[in-house]
């Protein structure tokens, strides 16, 4: 029988940067800036409403299920290295880059 953390470990894992702002009109300037060039860690240091914006928004690595099910979707579900959103969750709006998934 599998201990609880066997079968953790065998969950599906990523590694995520994300921003988090009030409106969507302001994730969408700033994805707009992310594109002409500026640094995800710079602009997320500089404007998330999030603690891990201090690291440049980043959230380490966590399991599926362990945010809410809208960032979830966008984490496991969506190509990695490519900077997703505005999703909108009951935190506010997220623009979100998985840097890895496993």
């Amino acid at each position: 029988m599998a201990t609880l953390a066997n079968r953790n470990s065998n969950m599906a894992r990523a590694h995520a940067l994300h921003i988090l702002v009030k409106t969507r009109e302001e994730a969408e300037k700033l994805k707009q800036q992310l594109a002409n060039g500026k640094k995800f860690g710079e602009l997320a240091r500089k404007h998330s409403l999030c603690p891990s914006g201090k690291k440049g928004g980043d959230l380490g690595e966590f399991g599926r299920g362990q945010m809410v099910s809208e960032f979830d979707k966008v984490v496991f579900g969506k190509p990695t290295l490519e900077v997703h959103g505005p999703i909108k969750t009951k935190f506010g709006w997220h623009l979100i880059k998985t840097l890895s998934r496993s």
